[in-house]
């Protein structure tokens, strides 16, 4: 990672960064690609992609659309009713 391409992505970014800083960043994303590079020499063949580190299995319940059946007790709640519906002031004329 070169000074001249930290430029440019801190500028389609909308970042600014002086030419001292993008020395600086050029070195510390230089380190970080090495560090990229190197997982790419692990040999993954057998490994099953994994969607977490722990062993857990994800709960799933049946999707089930519900109303909740609390149309009546939600109501109480409500400043005023009509027909099971909030009424609020017109704000749209």
């Amino acid at each position: 990672m070169d000074k001249q391409t930290v430029l440019k992505v801190a500028k389609l970014a909308r970042l600014k960064i002086d030419d001292e800083r993008a020395e600086v960043l050029a070195a510390d994303l230089g380190g970080i690609f090495k560090w990229i590079e190197q997982l790419n020499e692990v040999d993954t063949n057998g490994v099953e992609p994994m969607t977490s580190v722990g062993g857990q299995k994800a709960f799933r319940r049946p999707d089930v659309v519900t109303d909740g059946n609390k149309q009546a007790e939600i109501m109480r709640n409500a400043p005023d009713s009509a027909e099971g519906f909030f009424v609020v002031p017109k704000v749209v004329e």
